[in-house]
């Protein structure tokens, strides 16, 4: 539990720095001269490198065995992309800056989550991976407020991003402490249990097909964002607080869904799609009120995206291969992000009613694959 909460502080300093500044990056491209489609294209191709290079991270940490260095190096890039978006002078420039960001997390994020399983094998799957992604989001939550504190107080970007470099130095530095006191992660899975050794059971692939409808249905913030400055859905000082809003229920949303999955499993998975479905029709077409709604079933649904979804790999595959299991499952969700939203993206230059209607239909149909992937994970 100590190496959990020691990575759950990362987590938390690491995305007070990085959602703080995607609070804002919908807006600052749009303040750069970039269209619905360009920030639509920009975040989905940021997912899709962002998760697309997993797959290599995840099966040179499986091969290397150096976990921990490929974690640093990750979080080095990923953090310190952050604070240098405020020298861009070029809605390009910073684009570029944001996809070198999701570079960085898609280096680390496989060794990372895989040193936390074998912890997690001790407190609980869903438990462990929820409160992680519960101190994650406590992060995300603080991360928006103080970008929102500088815009009211400066109503300027580019010092909103220069501020977040206090976080990520600090993040960087108890990484490096969590290094020299856990030097061996896998220690800590007593009876690690051997699943099958070579390839990936096919639950597992079908479990990666339910994932993928989600991810192809589920609006990226950045459009979001686009969305509340372009209609004046909301105030601007609004936007990057909605999504501190949406953070504050994803954590709870984890902690939540996290105990339950220990109870029931996958189908944990099937209520969330059920209920953060509907954030579409809210967020796109209310107004205040139906809109910041709309963020917190947003909210409920990447709480389980980031914790749940994760805990469920730990348990289909062996220890020796989570890594390479984490970067295909990474890979595939992230390309489908990246259709999606590039998708979503033109749909919201045509049509918000065929983009609502996409994004709701595509996660709905998520749900009877995850009650099949909990009947064929029981055979």
């Amino acid at each position: 539990m100590r190496f959990v909460i020691l990575l759950g502080v990362v987590s938390l300093l690491s995305d007070a720095t990085y959602e703080g500044a995607r609070s804002i990056t919908g807006p600052f491209l749009a303040a750069l001269g970039a269209t619905g489609t360009a920030v639509g294209v920009v975040a989905g191709f940021g997912e899709l490198v962002g998760y697309g290079l997993r797959l290599v991270s995840g099966v040179i940490s499986d091969r290397t065995g150096r976990y921990w260095a490929i974690t640093l190096i990750g979080y080095a890039i990923n953090l310190l992309a952050v604070p240098t978006l405020a020298l861009a002078g070029r809605w390009e420039m910073a684009a570029a800056l944001m996809i070198l960001e999701r570079v960085g997390k898609a280096i680390r994020t496989p060794a990372r989550d895989a040193m936390l399983s074998h912890a997690t094998a001790e407190v609980g799957r869903g438990w462990g991976f929820g409160l992680h992604e519960a101190m994650d989001q406590l992060g995300a939550v603080a991360g928006p407020l103080i970008v929102a504190a500088v815009l009211h107080a400066r109503r300027d970007y580019r010092t909103g991003f220069l501020v977040l470099l206090a976080p990520a130095v600090l993040a960087l530095s108890i990484l490096i402490v969590a290094r020299y006191r856990y030097p061996r992660p896998r220690d800590l899975e007593a009876q690690a249990r051997h699943l099958q050794a070579s390839g990936f059971p096919r639950v597992f692939w079908l479990y990666l097909t339910a994932v993928a409808l989600v991810a192809a249905g589920y609006v990226d913030f950045p459009l979001i964002a686009y969305h509340f400055q372009k209609r004046a859905v909301v105030p601007e000082i609004w936007i990057p607080l909605s999504y501190a809003v949406a953070m504050g229920v994803d954590a709870l949303a984890a902690l939540v869904f996290g105990r339950l999955y220990d109870r029931i499993g996958i189908s944990t998975l099937a209520i969330v799609g059920l209920v953060s479905a509907w954030f579409a029709p809210l967020t796109f077409l209310g107004g205040f009120w139906l809109a910041l709604g709309g963020m917190a079933l947003w909210g409920v649904g990447m709480g389980a995206q980031e914790s749940i979804m994760r805990a469920a790999i730990a348990g289909m595959i062996s220890p020796e291969r989570r890594g390479s299991a984490y970067g295909i499952f990474n890979a595939g969700y992230g390309m489908i992000w990246f259709l999606g939203s590039a998708l979503m993206g033109i749909l919201y230059d045509v049509s918000l009613t065929a983009l609502i209607a996409f994004s709701v239909v595509t996660q709905l149909a998520s749900v009877p694959l995850f009650l099949l992937v909990k009947v064929r994970a029981a055979e």
